[in-house]
């Protein structure tokens, strides 16, 4: 027999935290945690779906719809984001997936234009399924840091360069320390959205998003300060002992060139993860495969292993989601 719910209330917290212990594709974005933590967030109109199989949950789907700019780009923009993919119990059925795929389907279909699954995790085995629902295959690259070795190891494996950067900046007294105040998240938010218009160029959560992650305790902070100023910092959801991942990053790079905030920071997430005995490093994302993305090129200098776990995607409204594309492509043009 199997069930699907829609609704967090359907599944027993026991059986939800056993299953995060024991996937093969589980994430921090899959956790009870993380859902609540989407619930807080007044900007995001958070999902949850999940799957029961003889009575046991089998499969868990967490995720967000959002939208941006006024009313008329919020229409054109709606898209639901599953971070980290789908959580699956190792021996969920093909049967079971199928269920809680097609019920993302019918209940997304007339609220989002599209639904993303971004894969931290391997899911290559479901391949099929995900078609069979609807979902086409893209490939999307990643880094994994291995941070099960000793410090020493794990920094050998960083390039030259960057192991001569984090040595000239903490040298000259540059300094790592963990957000401790709302002022210092605001100080980082503005390094962040100062990054986003004039780089990134696509929108950026409010800082709202950034208080409330500092609050609620769900990760860490980390944050590059010279001389009283906060000039990089990088925000981590962690994974109990598994994984920490990189969500949000950026620093001042240009107008601190002996302190390299963003490779700074970036090192420390790695650095607390040695210290405090978590597997691995996400990165997140690096970009198409087909598609130059400068910043591969700066994540792949931190000894990480380049991962191929792609995303699916299904399309709900195949006009819109094309007009939308054509838009964000001109406003990019525009605004650079």
């Amino acid at each position: 027999m199997i069930e699907v719910f829609n609704k967090h209330t359907g599944i027993d917290v026991n059986e939800w935290d056993l299953l995060v212990e024991s996937s093969n594709t589980s994430s921090f974005f899959q956790t009870k945690v993380c859902y609540d933590f989407y619930l807080s967030l007044s900007f995001l109109e958070p999902f949850l779906f999940c799957v029961y199989e003889c009575r046991k949950l089998k499969g868990v789907v967490i995720g967000y719809i959002q939208s941006d700019g006024g009313k008329l780009e919020r229409h054109f923009s709606r898209r639901a984001i599953v971070l980290g993919g789908a959580m699956l119990s190792n021996d969920i059925s093909g049967s079971a997936l199928e269920r809680l795929l097609n019920e993302c389907r019918i209940n997304l279909e007339h609220r989002a234009i599209f639904i993303e699954f971004r894969n931290f995790n391997d899911y290559s085995k479901y391949k099929i399924i995900f078609k069979r629902c609807g979902f086409e295959y893209q490939p999307h690259l990643n880094f994994h840091v291995d941070c099960t070795l000793d410090k020493e190891t794990t920094l050998r494996r960083f390039s030259e360069s960057k192991r001569r950067q984090i040595k000239k900046a903490l040298k000259n007294g540059t300094n790592i320390i963990e957000a401790h105040s709302k002022r210092e998240i605001v100080e980082f938010y503005q390094v962040l959205e100062d990054l986003y218009k004039t780089k990134v160029k696509t929108p950026l959560f409010p800082l709202d998003f950034f208080v409330k992650f500092f609050e609620s305790g769900v990760g860490r902070i980390f944050l590059i300060r010279h001389e009283k100023q906060i000039i990089g910092g990088i925000l981590c959801p962690i994974l109990g002992t598994r994984v920490i991942h990189e969500w949000f990053v950026a620093g001042k790079d240009t107008e601190y060139k002996d302190s390299y905030p963003s490779v700074l920071a970036t090192y420390a997430a790695i650095r607390y993860a040695l210290d405090n005995g978590i597997k691995r490093f996400d990165f997140m994302g690096a970009g198409k495969p087909d598609e130059e993305y400068g910043v591969r090129e700066f994540k792949s200098k931190f000894g990480g292993v380049l991962v191929e776990h792609g995303r699916f995607v299904a399309i709900n409204k195949p006009f819109l989601y094309s007009f939308g594309k054509l838009g964000l492509s001109i406003l990019k043009k525009l605004s650079g």
